[in-house]
């Protein structure tokens, strides 16, 4: 629960501060960069130098959302631009959907020897404690409500873009509104959001009717990968390297894939798991609620939510496959004793 002296004392700490840093988790979603669109959006407004940036690429898809494409650690800026500050000296880093060191690669590093004061705006059960000031809140559908929620407390303006996207943070995170996260909070701030400017048609078409042919060349190979498992109550699918090979997509593209096999009325958690190039298995979970995800994910360091979470397993992507289905098997033979 966040109050308002929690709201309170990260307006203090944006206002006392000059030249902030802002970014997110490493694969960036509609969430992390809808936020991060409207916060330096915001910051700017109130005369704030900001540098912003990735942990890594973030689809396509959302570019609409920026005038130019940020920076990505590793590939456009190093970390020892940030340490040797060469990219400027910061008073004040602000991250945003994410509380925890293990969505932070390299960046993890800088903020373990950094002194600058940290605001983390997140809404993940999830957490390591990383900021001076928390605004975090799980019961919320995204992070970018969390956001709004700040705007309106400080009274700052909530202009055309701001809006645009906040609403995709907010539509994203929740299916375009098809999730079970989706309540009247998530539908009275996307009315208000509205009001501001967002129009609802133009983003989805930005967000889910502008495929490239690679993604959708990989979706149909991910499919053909489907198994169900538990009488249908589980359903599994993979992505492996020469998946991305062969159709010239890249890890980015993955976004979201794991909800086609969600059309399937007997599922009720879902796997996706993707084979990354250092042979680590990226698994993303989902459910309908029965099952805890998080507690799953957490058990091999990942984390998230009760029904979206995400872990890293160790290869191959048929011994990985194996490891998740025996935790879902055991979760949903607990669920039947009770």
């Amino acid at each position: 629960m966040i109050t308002n002296d929690d709201f309170q004392q990260a307006v203090e700490l944006i206002n006392k501060s000059s030249n902030i840093l802002l970014t997110a988790h490493t694969k960036p979603d509609g969430d992390a960069c809808g936020c991060i669109v409207a916060i330096s959006n915001v910051l700017e407004s109130l005369g704030k130098k900001v540098k912003a940036f990735m942990l890594s690429q973030m689809p396509d898809w959302y570019d609409f959302l920026f005038a130019q494409k940020l920076p990505v650690l590793g590939d456009d800026i190093d970390l020892n631009q940030l340490t040797d500050g060469s990219l400027g000296e910061f008073d004040l880093i602000i991250i945003v959907d994410t509380n925890s060191l293990s969505q932070l690669p390299e960046f993890d590093r800088y903020l373990k020897q950094n002194h600058k004061h940290v605001l983390i705006i997140d809404h993940h059960a999830t957490a390591d404690g990383l900021g001076d000031v928390e605004l975090v809140d799980s019961s919320a559908a995204a992070t970018g409500l969390i956001v709004y929620d700040l705007l309106k407390y400080a009274g700052w303006q909530v202009n055309e873009k701001i809006a645009e996207a906040l609403f995709v943070a907010v539509a994203t995170d929740t299916g375009w509104f098809q999730f079970g996260n989706t309540d009247s909070r998530v539908h009275r701030a996307c009315s208000g959001l509205i009001d501001a400017g967002a129009k609802p048609i133009e983003i989805y078409h930005n967000l889910y009717q502008n495929f490239s042919y690679a993604r959708f060349k990989l979706t149909v190979a991910m499919l053909n990968t489907l198994q169900l498992h538990l009488d249908g109550r589980f359903a599994t699918q993979h992505i492996s390297q020469r998946d991305f090979e062969q159709t010239g997509a890249t890890l980015k593209d993955t976004e979201n894939l794991i909800n086609e096999c969600r059309r399937i009325s007997t599922v009720e958690t879902a796997a996706l798991l993707v084979e990354l190039k250092d042979g680590r298995i990226r698994c993303s979970l989902r459910s309908t609620g029965g099952i805890n995800v998080s507690k799953i994910a957490a058990k091999f360091g990942g984390g998230g939510h009760k029904m979206a979470a995400g872990t890293f397993l160790p290869g191959p992507l048929e011994e990985a496959k194996k490891i998740i289905l025996n935790e879902v098997t055991e979760k949903f033979k607990s669920l039947s004793c009770k």
